[in-house]
């Protein structure tokens, strides 16, 4: 959705890769080897870049990833309230001659958040598949007090970083 906002018509083309976080893995080590971890585990031929990416919530070094049910995305969202937690994407651009891998950190903090406003985003759905439990582009933005750093990157593709990288494998929107 982002790549395309800007006229790139991206094939997407799923992985499969174990996403279990190794032990002592941080936030943003973690974001990184998955990143390439996909990047390698897809085709490239001759004229292709690929581009892959994956998104961490952190708090207090601990990450959060999707809930397992409404309790979960209810017991991190309390978690959240009021305070501020890291984003971190990491992006791999790949072609059949170079890699590279990039991460980028927003902090997002939350609003001091309601029992009632929790259960009611929640009961939403949109939390269901969102690390840390919300979408920040979606209903998930009204528990947002600010955002320092790249929105899009909490989106799930920091862009201008991307695009960045993508021009010096000759990419151009």
């Amino acid at each position: 959705m982002l790549l395309g906002a800007l006229g790139l018509a991206p094939e997407v083309r799923p992985v499969d890769i174990d996403e279990s976080p190794l032990a002592d893995e941080t936030p943003e080590g973690m974001a990184r080897r998955l990143a390439e971890e996909k990047a390698m585990a897809s085709a490239v031929h001759a004229d292709e870049v690929v581009l892959t990416a994956d998104t961490m919530v952190a708090f207090d070094g601990h990450l959060l990833g999707k809930p397992t049910d409404d309790a979960d995305a209810k017991r991190m969202l309390r978690m959240l309230s009021g305070v501020q937690h890291e984003v971190w994407t990491a992006f791999c651009v790949r072609n059949v001659e170079r890699h590279e891998v990039h991460a980028v950190r927003t902090l997002v903090r939350f609003r001091d958040l309601t029992d009632a406003e929790i259960d009611a985003y929640v009961a939403t759905g949109e939390p269901a598949d969102k690390a840390g439990s919300y979408g920040i582009q979606g209903g998930g933005g009204a528990l947002v007090a600010d955002a320092q750093g790249s929105y899009p990157n909490v989106v799930g593709l920091p862009v201008g970083e991307v695009l960045q990288v993508l021009a010096s494998f000759g990419v151009q929107p």
